[in-house]
């Protein structure tokens, strides 16, 4: 059964970080946050738990504007411009996030 969905969502997704990065020392797993448009995937507005400001303005950067259905194409983006240490963290989020779309797409009406 359908039922109704806002038409902005908030979706989170979770990696665990690797142990020996200064992140790792403020958080145990990597957050992102994502506010999507629920029709079309379009992210409009990101956020992530990465140490520095300049890693966080890199992703926020990379995302906002991005489509979630495009998921893979958001990792490989990560994997050929992120040379940080939390680079499988941030494509395993990624991921997270894109399942968790799935299965609200099920229930838009």
């Amino acid at each position: 059964m359908n039922k109704e969905i806002a038409d902005e969502i908030f979706i989170s997704g979770y990696a665990k970080l690797p142990e020996n990065i200064t992140a790792s020392n403020l958080y145990k797993v990597i957050a992102i946050g994502l506010l999507v448009e629920t029709k079309t995937g379009m992210i409009k507005k990101s956020e992530c738990t990465l140490a520095t400001s300049v890693s966080r303005n890199f992703f926020a950067e990379l995302l906002n504007g991005s489509n979630i259905n495009e998921a893979n194409e958001i990792i490989h983006i990560i994997e050929t411009s992120y040379f940080g240490s939390a680079k499988k963290s941030l494509q395993a989020a990624i991921s997270n996030c894109k399942k968790k779309y799935d299965e609200i797409k099920i229930h838009i009406k």
